[in-house]
């Protein structure tokens, strides 16, 4: 596996030797130079622990979110191959944005090429550029569903800029439209990114909320055949972006794991993880998540049955939803004779309502709107039927 230049593993000196030589003994070095004001009770009464760095995340932390990640990988069983969940393979961050410019410096130099999906939201497109990595995105064609094309992803890679691509992003199910990874396009990606050394980023933060799934989609946490980065985190799982609690599991060959690692660890100790505070809350966190995955869930179900029904009963039958299969936002189409932005902006001006027109999402033509599932059921109905009604009001114009 390829890993950036970026990364500095160099040997430690002959200081750092012997303080690991020291540690492996058992002996407690004191520190000349030791500036972490919470050893020597200048901590403020408010947080009183003493701070020892871990750049992973706090251990403890850690070994409770694989419990609950293992628990959970039993639960599904829909990977009977995959990597046991291991606390050393987990990195705690703040985000899963973080995570994606973490990976970013550990996979790519500047002008690498990391591939992403299209339609998609465009985070990805705005993180690697701050990070100088190129993106180029693959297409998602929608059939009555939504398919990968592998056949481009598989020229992209034995094409002329094949050498340059680093990372491949899948989104599990994808955002904004819905899409889970199949099982036959999950095997080819596989199969293609071992044959060219490009690592998976899986960003599955949307994966516990299945709407209209086909059979046997599958966590890519855990994929054992390539170098495989999961994200997930708590924005999701929790319906709290507040919370602020992001992770990577690691997953692959164990020599690509072990230097992946490796180098994560040089990212991670020098952005430091999330606060301990947070981290000490963790437990509590995650025994929140069943109960806060259901209730959204039942939300988003409500919603999309409202949504269909809505759209079914419309008199003008002009407004359709395509395929969500999971998610927490679902694409209606409308009239491609009326400009998008145009109906955004009367929803505006006519009912108080705004949104996010395909081209926000790459979509190849005109005539989409996103649509969250997640507002309560009363406000939801009210803004499907601004929606229909700005419609119908402009085609008769």
């Amino acid at each position: 596996m390829r890993f950036s230049s970026r990364v500095d593993i160099s040997a430690p000196n002959a200081i750092a030797r012997a303080e690991q030589a020291a540690k492996e003994d058992g002996i407690t070095l004191d520190k000349l130079n030791d500036s972490n004001p919470t050893k020597f009770a200048l901590a403020p009464q408010s947080l009183p622990t003493v701070y020892a760095a871990q750049p992973r995340g706090q251990y403890e932390a850690r070994r409770q979110l694989a419990g609950f990640l293992a628990d959970r990988r039993r639960r599904e069983s829909t990977l009977p191959d995959a990597q046991p969940v291991d606390a050393n393979r987990l990195y705690l961050l703040s985000s899963t944005s973080q995570a994606y410019s973490w990976l970013m410096k550990l996979l790519c130099d500047a002008g690498d090429i990391v591939l992403a999906p299209k339609p998609g939201y465009p985070l990805i497109e705005s993180i690697a550029a701050l990070e100088c990595v190129q993106v180029i995105t693959y297409q998602q064609r929608f059939d009555g569903s939504w398919i990968i094309d592998t056949a481009q992803l598989e020229s992209m890679l034995n094409g002329p800029q094949g050498a340059k691509i680093r990372a491949l992003v899948l989104i599990n199910p994808n955002n904004p439209t819905g899409s889970y990874v199949k099982p036959e396009e999950r095997e080819t990606i596989v199969r293609l990114c071992a044959e060219h050394e490009v690592a998976i980023i899986a960003d599955e933060v949307f994966y516990d909320f299945p709407v209209d799934p086909f059979p046997g989609n599958a966590r890519l946490a855990g994929e054992p055949r390539v170098l495989t980065f999961a994200l997930d985190g708590l924005s999701k799982t929790l319906a709290a972006p507040h919370a602020k609690v992001g992770w990577i599991e690691v997953s692959g060959p164990e020599l690509d794991v072990d230097e992946a690692l490796k180098r994560l660890d040089v990212i991670a100790d020098d952005y430091l993880p999330m606060s301990d505070i947070i981290a000490d809350r963790l437990p509590s966190f995650l025994a929140e998540a069943a109960q806060q995955t259901a209730r959204v869930s039942d939300r988003i179900q409500t919603n999309a049955g409202t949504l269909r029904r809505m759209l079914a009963d419309d008199p003008n039958g002009l407004v359709s939803m395509l395929r969500m299969e999971g998610g927490w936002n679902a694409l209606v189409r409308i009239p491609s004779v009326l400009d998008e932005n145009e109906v955004v902006l009367r929803m505006i001006r006519d009912h108080r309502l705004t949104g996010q027109p395909g081209y926000f999402f790459d979509m190849t033509s005109n005539g989409y709107l996103a649509v969250s599932l997640l507002p309560q059921p009363d406000r939801f109905e009210h803004n499907i039927a601004a929606m229909l009604d700005t419609v119908a009001a402009m085609l008769k114009e």
